[in-house]
């Protein structure tokens, strides 16, 4: 992806939940969704912080945080503690942040230099470039975009282009999850086929070692065929495996093609 591409593709995003947030109802930011401990003014607090520590400002403070059944790691402690903090403010108040910083982001990315977005830098799934670490934020707010609207009962947003990369993003794991996780022999392969509202086919062989491929030689050993949102519900950690599985179908290896379904969940 280009830049200009990327940062397209961030702001429809941005755009898309802030028209959501606009026609939801006070009450509806206090529904839990699917995330431990989160409403959905959380899920939006969280993105909020996000873009703010991207902006320089300084996550506030609570070790208290890391007691949470829910908080592994560092990122999940910041995470918490701008979730928190923005907990006594109003809905209003958490839109008019989230408006607030998505714009001034969108300004900053859009002004950013070519080799100053291609420039290495940390990501959340580690060492890479700025671009990679967009693309993963483009990936996590469509996934929360999703939180919400599963919460609320209100689907959309499920198909075009910030649903296409986010399964992307998905993709890119899909080697490690049928070589590692799923422990595919040597010689066999394995196809992920959505079926709506995105779809596609993704191969993976394993010769050497497991790989995406833009073909296979011969018919797939195992074949997992799903919709594309359970696909990302499962492979993002919100439902979980055994769910997707039975909503699942298969063909071939069934064996494997379980193995498959319940690895896929790549997200931390």
């Amino acid at each position: 992806m280009t830049k200009a591409q990327t940062v397209q593709a961030l702001a429809e995003e941005w755009s898309s939940i802030d028209n959501l947030l606009a026609e939801l109802p006070t009450a509806h930011w206090a529904t839990p969704t699917c995330l431990p401990g989160w409403a959905v003014q959380d899920v939006i607090a969280h993105i909020v912080g996000t873009e703010l520590s991207l902006t320089g400002e300084q996550a506030p403070t609570d070790e208290t945080v890391r007691e949470l059944p829910h908080v592994h790691n560092d990122i999940g402690a910041m995470n918490e503690c701008w979730v928190r903090w923005m907990r006594a403010q109003s809905p209003a108040e958490v839109h008019r942040r989230y408006r607030k910083v998505t714009a001034t982001r969108a300004e900053t990315l859009a002004a950013m230099s070519e080799e100053d977005f291609n420039a290495p830098s940390w990501t959340p799934a580690g060492p890479g470039t700025y671009a990679r670490f967009m693309r993963i934020r483009l990936f996590d707010c469509w996934m929360h975009e999703q939180d919400v609207r599963e919460a609320i009962n209100r689907p959309g947003n499920e198909s075009g282009l910030c649903a296409e990369l986010a399964i992307e993003e998905t993709t890119a794991a899909l080697g490690y999850i049928v070589g590692k996780k799923a422990q595919a022999p040597q010689g066999t392969s394995v196809t992920i086929e959505l079926t709506g509202p995105v779809t596609r086919q993704m191969h993976v062989l394993v010769d050497g070692r497991a790989a995406l491929v833009d073909t296979l030689p011969a018919e797939a050993t195992a074949t997992l065929t799903m919709p594309s949102t359970l696909f990302t519900r499962v492979a993002g950690g919100r439902i979980p495996a055994e769910i997707g599985l039975a909503e699942a179908t298969t063909k071939g290896d069934r064996e494997l093609a379980e193995r498959v379904a319940l690895g896929l969940r790549f997200t931390i």
